[in-house]
């Protein structure tokens, strides 16, 4: 570890113990001077149960202080290695200062039992110490990334193995102001003659083997001249978005996980596709039965189609309801135009002005309305708001192995690849999509995706 990471680090204690103090003082005076920041409201009544400044700074200010350097640290907020921004540092800051007043609250409600000397200075304070304690920190890290680009602090990096280095662990070591990398070295020979003339402080190996005398000689060298180590995993190098670290009992374990979705991600996207689509269910139920209407009337029953796709995993089908857009026997005839696929880079079948589609069906189309059956396809959880495009059985036999990943979750009424050119896209950027959608997948990327759908449909980009 650097000097200049040590310091930066251990200054965090003192800033933070200076801007709680500051926050609770600045509140303190506020509320004795009846200035309220709350918008809309008005202290009519001066405080009646302020203590005296030296009492309530040596019977409250100091304990608090001391409160909130113990939460940090429990938060991990000292840290001495700090690569975060300014921005998710200022977010760390939240949650210890929101269990800061919970703690000082319960003390004075179940222990001293009495409330607190003001609630108005209470919230005041919260408040300030969020902003303080965010700004001060903020400081620091912008005033590390300075000395940082100085090259003070930087760490020396080497990578070193018979295989190259995996470009987005390289792309960060070259673009990120904490490392400076000196490039990849073949063996330990060749990091000998580097370290001879050149001080280093991280190896990072691409091959490691345990049961290799170079490795085990990589690792005693780096112990020997107090250089660090580290090494990449030999597998899965090309997807760290779903690796993770567990242990299994002292030992650690690097675990793959297909999606971000495994666990609690799982249980809030389905509890946000039942709320969701309910709530669009009952929006949109009276243009549901204008469209059957129009339907019913312009091509006769049935009103819906049923499409039979390929579920999550893979391995179940899922009915999928959409307004009929083709005439009754549409399948059937399908036979007829397979010469005429616009989609040969891949199983897809599109066909521009196919003549199997009726004319109410192809304005249902163009504004992308046949799929709001969909909805009750959502609310039954067979497939989700957002996902990857759901395709035919007949179409899933010709995956590759790597585009059979898609199957990981449920795929969806609108996804990545439908608001980033629907048809227009090859299958295989398509497929791109829904993968980078899987590995990445948050709540904010599906409200942004759904945000996103609804100005692709309006600009009818890509639709057939």
């Amino acid at each position: 570890m650097k000097k200049s990471e040590a310091v930066f680090g251990l200054l965090r204690i003192p800033s933070d113990a200076l801007a709680v103090g500051a926050a609770l003082l600045l509140g303190f005076r506020l509320r004795q001077g009846n200035i309220d920041l709350l918008p809309f409201v008005r202290l009519l009544e001066p405080a009646q149960t302020l203590p005296p400044l030296p009492y309530y700074f040596s019977a409250f200010v100091v304990p608090a202080i001391l409160l909130f350097v113990a939460l940090a640290a429990v938060f991990r907020l000292y840290a001495l290695r700090a690569t975060l921004s300014a921005w998710t540092e200022m977010g760390r800051v939240v949650v210890p200062a929101a269990l800061w007043v919970a703690v000082i609250i319960a003390w004075f409600f179940l222990v001293k039992h009495q409330l607190f000397f003001s609630r108005v200075l209470l919230v005041h304070s919260a408040a300030f110490v969020i902003l303080f304690v965010a700004a001060v920190r903020s400081f620091l890290i912008l005033a590390q990334r300075g000395f940082l680009r100085k090259g003070v602090g930087r760490l020396l990096v080497v990578s070193l193995g018979s295989q190259p280095i995996a470009a987005p662990a390289r792309d960060v070591l070259q673009r990120d102001i904490h490392y400076h990398y000196l490039g990849h070295l073949q063996d330990l020979e060749a990091l000998k003659r580097v370290f001879h003339h050149q001080v280093i402080d991280f190896v990072i190996q691409t091959d490691p083997n345990p049961g290799s005398q170079e490795t085990v000689a990589l690792i005693e060298y780096c112990r020997s001249h107090h250089l660090g180590y580290g090494f990449l995993p030999p597998v899965l190098a090309d997807v760290p978005h779903q690796l993770a670290v567990d242990r299994l009992g002292p030992v650690p374990l690097i675990r793959f996980q297909p999606t971000p979705l495994d666990g609690w991600g799982r249980v809030w996207k389905r509890l946000f596709d039942l709320l969701a689509g309910a709530a669009l269910l009952i929006l949109l139920s009276p243009f549901l039965l204008l469209f059957a209407l129009g339907i019913l009337l312009t091509s006769g029953w049935p009103v819906l189609y049923v499409s039979t796709r390929v579920g999550e995993q893979g391995r179940k089908l899922v009915k999928i309801l959409k307004f009929r857009t083709m005439v009754r026997n549409a399948d059937a005839l399908k036979g007829q135009f397979l010469a005429q696929n616009q989609r040969n880079d891949g199983p897809l079948f599109k066909m521009k002005d196919d003549p199997r589609v009726t004319p109410f069906g192809g304005f249902l189309r163009r504004w992308t309305l046949d799929e709001f059956p969909q909805i009750i396809n959502v609310i039954l959880g067979h497939v989700s708001l957002v996902g990857p495009r759901p395709h035919l059985p007949s179409e899933v036999q010709k995956y590759s192995p790597e585009q059979r990943r898609v199957f990981a979750v449920k795929p969806g009424m609108t996804g990545l690849a439908q608001v980033s050119g629907r048809s227009d896209l090859s299958f295989d950027e398509e497929m791109k999509l829904d993968l980078r959608y899987i590995e990445e997948w948050s709540l904010l990327l599906d409200l942004w995706i759904l945000w996103r759908t609804v100005f692709t449909v309006l600009g009818r980009k890509g639709a057939d």
